[in-house]
């Protein structure tokens, strides 16, 4: 059940408490958080591993298939985010503050569905299949386009800087709450909470 918190309430050690997520939203938060770590690590080792070499496909087939796997967490996360609304926030919460945060979020959700599709379409429409951790080849189920290749590449270069500043945004928002705050908000996606 979810505590509202009143104004100036404190919020640990025998203190108000706040609901959290349930455990199976923790996790794909967590989750896809350290995939998209790596995946952007991946994507910036790309260019700099010369063409045709097996560093460089090592690297491609990394990149794509943790994106496979992101695009599905992603999915998941969505249906379960529906059938499991997340905890609703303090009454005391600002207004604007709330919309941002909504914003943020969905825009996030949006990107990180965005972008592995546009990274599928890239190869797609090059006439290249995307293999899945070289198990499974996913085929091209779209035409060769050289140009909706193109797009799909400025897309998804574009789509990586929208995602570092929201990102940011997310992660600073986070800290304000945890450090300046202290109000619980933190606390709501921790891995070690139980749900409230």
């Amino acid at each position: 059940m979810a505590v509202s918190i009143p104004p100036g309430a404190p919020v640990q050690g025998g203190q108000a408490e706040i609901a959290c997520y349930d455990p199976v939203a923790r996790a794909l938060h967590w989750l896809v958080a350290v995939l998209a770590v790596i995946v952007v690590a991946l994507g910036w080792a790309i260019p700099g591993a010369p063409r045709e070499t097996d560093s460089r496909e090592l690297l491609l087939l990394l990149h794509r298939s943790l994106g496979v796997s992101i695009l599905g967490l992603m999915v998941f996360r969505v249906v379960w985010r529906l059938r499991h609304p997340p905890p609703p926030l303090p009454q005391d919460f600002p207004r604007i503050e709330a919309l941002a945060a909504h914003a943020d979020h969905a825009l996030l959700y949006v990107l990180f569905l965005v972008m592995p599709l546009s990274g599928y379409v890239n190869a797609a429409a090059a006439g290249h299949s995307v293999s899945f951790f070289g198990i499974v080849a996913i085929p091209p189920l779209i035409p060769e386009s050289p140009g909706l290749a193109q797009v799909a590449v400025a897309v998804h270069l574009t789509g990586q800087f929208l995602i570092y500043g929201l990102v940011a945004v997310h992660v600073a928002a986070a800290l304000m709450h945890a450090i300046v705050r202290r109000n619980g908000i933190l606390e709501r996606m921790l891995p070690s909470r139980r749900p409230g």
